[in-house]
């Protein structure tokens, strides 16, 4: 299949509903190529926790900006938006299409919408919210968030650390709220022809598949998984330990709660997570919605609009 135009298709959706899945059947059907949009699966070494998926159900179907990072290292909306362009640029040019796929929603809004400069960076302020963060408490900061920004606050939630810490470092060194600066923002994709389709499934369904997702994650041995990357040296401050499921296992590790515990919170987390990602992603507009098991109804919406 030849492309004339600069085609995009993005597919998002709450945690569990089969993103994945659908890219690689897609990417099958339409000769493309597959742009992992997920905060943690972006780390070498952190598998079960984050859902990543084996090499084997890939299919041969190259994929992007998977096992990328050390644990160490950050991970922002800027830097996704970065190398998922640069990835979509080397798969334009084998005349593929790019799929974006992943439940990360600022980071597809960063792609699709634009980022503010990097200049609105400042260690120093950093360093003051991280050390104020500690002293009294994330929620403290969330709450400081609220009052400034509190369409940017209700988006990210009060345990996102790393977006709350940077917004109020935004604030700080450019005396604009992060909602301002994206307003006023280029896109980097904005010649492009975007196709966005959404997944959705009734909520007992979706929470069943979350429930049943994270049972088998434990059933494949998060706990392991966790032990050996402590035991490799993995501080257990790294940014993917505060994702769903290691935080509650390194909980369990403390001997803070029990095995049992360490399941049911995760799972409770996970419910609330997507939560939260329907209710941003049903405010992005361009989106039009399908139950993951419409794929003939997805491939004909597809087809009749590629260029």
């Amino acid at each position: 299949m030849e492309y004339k135009e600069k085609n995009l298709l993005v597919i998002v959706g709450p945690t569990g509903v089969g993103k994945s899945s659908l890219a690689i059947r897609l990417a099958e059907e339409f000769s493309g190529e597959v742009i992992s949009c997920d905060s943690m699966q972006v780390y070498r070494g952190f598998d079960i926790g984050t859902d990543k998926i084996s090499p084997e159900k890939r299919r041969h179907i190259p994929h992007h900006l998977l096992d990328i990072l050390n644990s160490s290292d950050q991970f922002t909306a800027a830097e996704f938006a970065r190398r998922a362009v640069q990835a979509i640029a080397r798969i334009l040019e084998r005349n593929r299409l790019p799929i974006i796929a992943g439940g990360t929603g600022l980071y597809i809004k960063a792609l699709i919408e634009g980022l503010f400069p990097e200049d609105a960076r400042d260690p120093h302020i950093r360093k003051e919210l991280e050390e104020q963060a500690e002293a009294k408490g994330l929620e403290t900061l969330w709450e400081k968030l609220m009052r400034i920004d509190p369409a940017y606050g209700k988006q990210i939630g009060k345990n996102d650390r790393i977006r709350i810490i940077r917004a109020l470092e935004v604030y700080t060194a450019t005396k604009k709220t992060i909602s301002e600066h994206f307003l006023n923002t280029r896109p980097y994709v904005d010649d492009f022809n975007i196709i966005q389709i959404g997944l959705k499934l009734e909520r007992e369904q979706l929470y069943k598949r979350i429930e049943d997702r994270v049972d088998k994650m434990f059933e494949r041995g998060i706990v392991d998984e966790v032990r050996k990357l402590l035991d490799s040296g993995v501080n257990e401050s790294a940014p993917p330990f505060r994702a769903l499921g290691y935080a509650q296992v390194l909980q369990y590790l403390k001997n803070s709660i029990s095995l049992e515990e360490a399941i049911s919170l995760t799972k409770k987390n996970t419910r609330h997570y997507a939560k939260r990602q329907m209710t941003w992603f049903k405010k992005r507009e361009g989106i039009r919605w399908f139950d993951p098991d419409e794929i003939s109804k997805i491939s004909d919406y597809i087809a009749g609009r590629l260029e």
